[in-house]
């Protein structure tokens, strides 16, 4: 963490550096646009990046039903003061650092460190725009300019589009110098292979509101150079380092403590796994850790054991414990959606975040509390775009737009890829023999736990009649291969209303649903040119849904 402070400040130092001049001498123990370590530039870019990803997936994971919304109305659940973070983050450290490497990097002919940089630059970009809608762009980081104001989210969407071109010549041109690539480990065509499927979630995002979106994407599929295996899938790995800095999975850092706490998981969510195709889903046990096997009979633990479910929930629906379909009792203990009821002593008891993504621990049945230190010790990931998104992203595509593809064989394909990720990547970790003796013991054979899942969803796809049923089947498995990341269910859900049917608010009255963030109360308080938003329901631009298409 000092580390971190120190570049942040440093960062502030190379802006000041770049916008005056002085008649003195230059100090030449001053730290100045000349004298910067690129790579260190570059670090700290890719650090910004990882905490912006993680600030602005918390947002959809809880909107979408992935992970618990603790409020009771759609207006408190991402106030102007909770998003102060992830915009700061975004702005003043990430986006700043970007526009102070690339005119350095350009000089010195760094063009491996420009086109990460200019990735890293357009999908933030679209991040800014994809919660707040208008955002500041085109003046946001002048130094002349105190008080920028909104450029139009489309506006910033094309700029992030050509970032992405100018990233892709840089990309083919020679370049100088050595890179830190904290993400492919120096592989350029793993990095050409992002921007290109950064380009197709541009188009498929708009696509409500761009005639020419179909052909974009096809002329993507022709071309052949999108993330199409588990090798190429994009993520951030931590480590298990506890301090200075500490590197470990922000989800893991606030649940694996001594007396345990931290989020409380969906109960909505976490019952999709347990037996919705009428058995468990093979990546259950890697997902969610529980600290306890059996539901609470103690009220004052879990309070609304003791209630009714409320009257405006259809029947069937989850509620209180995920339980399952048969009445299991199985302790996977979580809230539903909106609620914010006091903290019951239940710090050591409820579901905690597992394996995959967070680096946590493999539920092998123990039934142990979390611990400092326990599972994989934190060395988990951020999955920012994995291979098998894209399989769904050309599978809505192809369904809904009639691009290039076969959406069955690319929902069956992003279902494999999501299942392969999940366990490769677990397996690696310092739980690989846990999860091989969990397995023995069991007599389980993940692989075919696998085919029999696929083979339950494709019988469900030829079942559909129509095409927004097969749309609801493929994105609800993209939402259910998307653990970890609220960026793309966010979009998904608010493009399409898929998946169908999420767990209600325990509210009967809880509002609209989230359409935009509020703008945060350091930008409204601090801009004189900054203006509030009325209420939630604003618009993104690619949003053309009418108020109440998702609840």
């Amino acid at each position: 963490m000092k580390n971190y402070i120190k570049i942040f400040l440093l960062s502030f130092g190379f802006l000041a550096a770049s916008s005056c001049s002085l008649d003195l001498l230059d100090n030449p123990n001053a730290v100045t646009t000349s004298s910067t370590n690129l790579n260190f530039l570059l670090n700290n870019i890719q650090i910004g990046y990882r905490n912006a990803f993680n600030g602005f997936s918390d947002i959809g994971l809880r909107l979408t039903r992935m992970l618990n919304q603790g409020a009771v109305i759609y207006d408190n659940a991402v106030t102007p003061g909770g998003v102060n973070g992830v915009w700061e983050n975004t702005y003043a450290v990430t986006l700043a650092d970007v526009n102070t490497l690339l005119p350095l990097a350009e000089a010195q002919e760094f063009y491996f460190h420009t086109g990460i940089a200019r990735v890293i630059r357009s999908h933030l970009l679209t991040m800014l725009v994809d919660h707040f809608g208008d955002v500041p762009y085109s003046k946001a980081l002048d130094p002349n300019e105190f008080n920028p104001s909104v450029d139009k989210g489309a506006d910033v969407y094309n700029a992030a589009l050509a970032d992405l071109d100018k990233a892709l010549e840089d990309f083919g041109k020679s370049a100088k110098g050595t890179v830190n690539d904290f993400f492919y480990r120096g592989d350029k065509a793993k990095w050409i292979r992002l921007a290109n499927t950064l380009k197709l979630r541009i188009l498929l995002n708009r696509r409500l509101v761009d005639a020419n979106a179909a052909g974009g994407i096809n002329t993507l599929i022709a071309a052949k150079n999108l993330i199409e295996n588990t090798s190429q899938s994009f993520y951030f790995k931590y480590g298990t380092n506890l301090a200075n800095p500490d590197a470990r999975h922000p989800r893991y850092q606030g649940q694996y403590t001594v007396t345990g706490g931290g989020d409380y998981q969906s109960n909505y969510y976490m019952r999709q796994f347990v037996d919705a195709k009428g058995f468990a889903d093979p990546r259950l046990r890697y997902y969610f850790y529980r600290q306890v096997l059996e539901d609470t009979k103690n009220a004052n633990e879990l309070r609304c054991i003791t209630n009714q479910a409320p009257r405006h929930y259809p029947d069937g629906m989850v509620f209180c414990v995920a339980g399952s379909n048969s009445g299991g009792n199985n302790g996977y203990w979580g809230r539903d959606h909106l609620n914010n009821e006091g903290i019951p002593p239940d710090g050591v008891k409820r579901t905690a975040w597992g394996l995959y993504p967070a680096g946590g621990s493999f539920d092998n049945d123990a039934g142990r509390a979390v611990s400092l230190g326990a599972g994989a010790g934190g060395a988990g990931i951020q999955p920012i775009m994995m291979a098998s998104f894209v399989d769904f992203m050309l599978a809505e595509a192809a369904l809904v737009l009639k691009t290039t593809g076969d959406p069955k064989a690319l929902l069956e394909s992003g279902i494999k890829k999501s299942m392969d990720d999940v366990r490769n990547i677990s397996m690696a970790t310092s739980q690989g023999s846990v999860i091989s003796a969990f397995e023995s013991s069991k007599g389980y054979v993940y692989n075919d736990e696998v085919t029999k899942y696929i083979n339950e969803v494709k019988s469900r796809y030829d079942a559909a009649t129509n095409d927004g049923d097969r749309l609801n089947i493929i994105l609800t498995e993209y939402w259910l291969a998307a653990w970890g990341n609220g960026i793309e269910p966010y979009n998904f859900y608010r493009r399409t209303g898929k998946p169908a049917g999420l767990q209600p608010a325990l509210d009967p009255n809880p509002g609209e649903f989230v359409y935009s963030c509020y703008y945060p109360i350091a930008y409204v308080t601090r801009n004189s040119n900054a203006v509030q938003k009325q209420n939630v329901t604003t618009k993104v631009f690619w949003d053309t849904n009418p108020v109440g298409f998702v609840k």
